[in-house]
């Protein structure tokens, strides 16, 4: 490439920025795999609710409310109760493992295909492209997240009566208010990924093989939720990037409990500037063959 023609480059670089993080974007969304696994999240809502419904005969709940399972007390009363119990239901393994298959692909993926070496020839640039491909797995954790919410949103409408929310607090609030609580819990869950996200980018560039990558993030997912379950190890389990994931449950108290959000959303950031810089590192520093 002449001087002229790298001064070209530079000087439309954000504009070919947006223009590679928009194809990244809707090539992911595209695949055959994305749409399988977006079935399986939005499936979960309809199972949940559908099983609720049969058990209770559409009767009312018990008055109790709280975060994960305890959520499912509140569905027959109010179907807007069934985002908040859909996203407990799926985030510990369901959410994550699918930002997992995702994350992991992301590079590795590329190297398995032998598409790596034409993206950097492109010439993309190895920062730029590792932050391309973070980006788009930050929107497929939004894009995941909102569409469970979406799918608990309209079957818990389908099935069951909405309403005002009575809050984990006790209180009333607004239907309205409520449907903003709603979205305000699928953005902290969507926050509350950002971290395994990065972990599962870093695998993703220390291996040339994506299904090798995928199988060691999902693998390293479980074990870090074996060991949040494990008593004796509670002096570690602030630190691991699961263990505040359902302080989502706090958006839905009236005033909202902010202690253990902000702990989950330094958590995260510790953890993607961690690994990303991890991946930053061994990415621009790796040879790529592929």
């Amino acid at each position: 490439m002449s001087q002229a023609e790298a001064e070209q480059v530079r000087s439309r670089g954000p504009l070919w920025t947006l223009g590679l993080l928009r194809s990244e974007i809707t090539t992911l969304l595209r695949r055959h795999r994305t749409y399988a696994l977006l079935g399986v999240l939005a499936a979960v809502p309809v199972l949940i609710g559908i099983a609720v419904r049969i058990e209770t005969g559409g009767g009312a709940g018990g008055p109790d409310g709280g975060a994960g399972p305890a959520f499912l007390a509140q569905v027959t009363n109010n179907g807007l109760f069934l985002v908040f119990a859909a996203l407990a239901a799926t985030l510990p393994v369901f959410l994550p493992m699918a930002v997992g298959v995702v994350a992991g692909d992301a590079v590795a993926g590329e190297a398995s295909s032998g598409t790596l070496r034409y993206l950097l020839v492109a010439p993309a640039g190895r920062t730029r492209l590792l932050l391309v491909k973070y980006a788009s797995v930050l929107v497929f954790c939004l894009v995941a997240t909102l569409v469970v919410a979406a799918s608990a949103l309209a079957v818990g409408a389908l099935l069951f009566p909405v309403g005002e929310v009575t809050t984990i607090s006790g209180t009333r609030i607004g239907f309205g208010e409520g449907l903003v609580r709603a979205a305000l819990t699928a953005l902290v869950v969507a926050v509350s990924l950002t971290g395994f996200a990065a972990l599962g980018l870093f695998v993703s560039t220390l291996t040339g093989s994506g299904i090798g990558a995928m199988a060691a993030t999902v693998g390293l997912l479980i074990t870090v939720q074996i060991l949040d379950s494990i008593p004796q190890l509670s002096g570690a389990h602030p630190y691991l990037f699961s263990h505040y994931w359902m302080s989502f449950a706090d958006v839905l108290r009236e005033p909202v409990h902010w202690d253990d959000l902000v702990k989950n959303f330094q958590l995260q950031g510790l953890y993607v500037a961690v690994f990303g810089s991890a991946a930053w590192a061994r990415f621009t520093a790796k040879d790529i063959t592929a």
